[in-house]
């Protein structure tokens, strides 16, 4: 039976939170009372489709149920985790609390707040020990980091287990050890913007120009390594010791106005805004919304295959659904389901159509997601051996277009100590879109020849192929180029 997750408030942030939750199979409830509420969250789930399948190297689980709910006891009644994500108000977010905590006063409540400590929030509680700082990044459903934030009146357990929730969706909570106004992210970032208001009041800068300089520099870099260890290796061998020698000293120099706040006026609200939109104003948040996505796509990819920041989080994410997906029996009667892929915007081609590399793409998805299945995975190749493709053959079927969902199937044809003959299926809905008969052969990598699979593999991977000889044979396999139909 699916979990469920409680979302009270549906602007961008809950929307990300119910996306989040949706697709990684919980049920989800969402209270907003804004009539346009279900437009705005069908959006940011719309969106989140687009994306987060992107980013999972195996079949992504079934997606919850999304409802959206009548009054917050409808929402949070028989919820496992309640979220709420209403605006920056210390009164509102009192009230809501009180109000959840009618119906459920010892479920976990994680708040979306920027600024409050969990002290405030907790104060007059029916129950302040559940109610704790989840604060995430936007968007919630791409970006792992919420930063959990207890007080000396949470539940350590009741802490830990809402850590582990959010795990199992795919985040990494950061566990803030003493409460502080704004937490940690937010007051790096609250200084780098103080500064910014500052170039840009000050004539020195253009908001696109700062940009380009966080951008095309030091953005790049921070994605990856963070603020320190991106220093560590500016101080060279000599590391973290000689860069703080070498930079100390300037700390006492007058470079910056981060103990200063230019005047919040309206003539600095009209430059700031009237900058942003000769930058931007030329797309729509919904685009600047997708594109932010695909480069967040693209960006945590790369992480991932080098396992290295938010990339082992991801990897992480795809053990955690792997251990938890049922194992395929030898007596089940069809192909194995093994990707679920949405056609990105990077997938097409000018006519509008899933280009070729991009089903070879999603063949390789699929096969990967087998071995990793039968005990070939990245830890399995370390030893020295691996599946090399030896050939491969597509057939185009149908077509694919943007943001349509696909489903990778693999077939058994045939199996043997050091052979892996398979029929790869590309869904979309009922039909069959294309199809790739391929051929691996094991390796040795280090002899450079095929040697015989281990016992550990083909006790695997041997009972699924006696139990596809049931199957009905592709019509396809065996085709060649040219060939009648």
């Amino acid at each position: 039976m699916a979990r469920k997750a409680g979302i009270i408030g549906g602007g961008v942030i809950g929307g990300g939170w119910a996306a989040r939750f949706l697709l990684n199979g919980w049920d989800v409830a969402v209270f907003d009372p804004d009539p346009e509420a279900p437009r705005k969250v069908g959006e940011v789930i719309a969106n989140a489709k687009r994306a987060l399948p992107a980013l999972s190297d195996g079949p992504m689980p079934p997606e919850g149920k999304l409802t959206f709910a009548a009054t917050i006891t409808e929402a949070v009644e028989g919820a496992d985790y309640i979220q709420e994500s209403v605006s920056e108000r210390l009164d509102l977010k009192h009230r809501v609390f009180a109000q959840i905590q009618q119906v459920a006063p010892d479920t976990p409540i994680g708040s979306s707040t920027s600024g409050f400590k969990p002290s405030e929030l907790q104060q007059n509680a029916a129950n302040p020990a559940t109610i704790f700082v989840a604060h995430p990044f936007n968007p919630v459903y791409l970006l792992p980091l919420a930063e959990i934030v207890p007080s000396a009146k949470s539940d350590p357990a009741l802490i830990e287990g809402a850590k582990e929730t959010l795990r199992e969706i795919g985040m990494f909570p950061l566990h803030i050890r003493k409460e502080i106004d704004a937490h940690i992210a937010d007051r790096f970032l609250e200084a780098v913007w103080r500064e910014a208001l500052w170039l840009v009041k000050d004539g020195i800068a253009t908001t696109e120009e700062i940009d380009e300089a966080i951008r095309m520099g030091f953005g790049l870099r921070w994605g990856q390594m963070g603020l320190f260890e991106t220093y560590r290796i500016a101080g060279g061998e000599a590391g973290m010791k000689h860069f703080m020698a070498q930079f100390g000293p300037c700390l006492t120099w007058p470079w910056t106005k981060l103990m200063d706040v230019p005047e919040f006026n309206d003539e600095l609200v009209d430059l700031i805004a009237g900058q942003s939109d000769a930058q931007s104003g030329h797309h729509s948040i919904r685009e600047l919304e997708r594109i932010r996505d695909q480069n967040l796509i693209g960006f945590l990819k790369v992480l991932k295959d080098r396992n290295w920041g938010a990339g082992k989080v991801l990897l992480d994410h795809d053990a955690r659904r792997r251990q938890a997906m049922p194992n395929p029996t030898p007596d089940h009667a069809q192909p194995i389901e093994m990707a679920r892929l949405h056609v990105l915007p990077g997938w097409i081609d000018y006519n509008g159509h899933m280009t070729e590399s991009r089903y070879l793409f999603a063949s390789s998805e699929t096969v990967d997601a087998f071995l990793r299945h039968i005990g070939a995975d990245i830890a399995y190749v370390g030893t020295g051996y691996s599946y090399y493709t030896a050939e491969t053959h597509i057939m185009h079927l149908g077509e694919a277009k943007l943001g349509e969902a696909l489903t990778g199937t693999v077939q058994v044809l045939h199996a043997d100590e050091k052979r892996l003959h398979v029929f790869v299926r590309i869904v979309k809905g009922d039909s069959v879109v294309a199809t790739l008969e391929q051929m691996l052969l094991h390796v040795d990598m280090k002899a450079g020849k095929t040697c015989a699979a281990p016992a550990a593999i083909l006790d695997r991977l041997l009972p699924i192929a006696e139990a596809h000889k049931a199957l009905p044979r592709p019509e396809a396999a065996g085709r060649h180029v040219g060939q009648k139909k």
